[in-house]
């Protein structure tokens, strides 16, 4: 029963290993069958979907969004933890454009810190 829970109900930590290791192998996919293969793009999705549910389960007590200034060419945002997990401060970055596609303009303004 616990395990049925854990699978409906990640934990903030669960969810930004799963983001992590997602997005490690859409970038393996990536260099090895291209951007646009079914694998590659597969990634990018679920690792999209998985930062979707990330800041609706958890935005903004435990993760927010901030623009990353230091991103060069198109404009992200970070998945800014307010604790850290193990090392990591963010749960990876989404584009601002695909931001904008899966998340309502109330959500945006509910995550984004400014």
């Amino acid at each position: 029963m616990a395990e049925t829970k854990e699978l409906l109900n990640p934990s903030v930590e669960q969810l930004v290993k799963e983001i992590v290791a997602v997005n490690h192998a859409w970038k393996v996919a990536c260099e090895l069958f291209g951007e646009n293969s079914p694998l590659s793009t597969s990634s990018r999705d679920l690792k999209t979907c998985l930062q979707v549910r990330l800041l609706r389960s958890y935005a903004p007590i435990q993760v927010y969004l901030i623009e990353d200034k230091q991103a060069e060419g198109e404009a992200l945002y970070s998945l800014h933890l307010r604790k850290p997990i193990g090392n990591r401060l963010y749960a990876e970055h989404i584009p601002k454009r695909v931001a904008y596609q899966v998340l309502s303009d109330k959500e945006l303004k509910q995550f984004t810190k400014k």
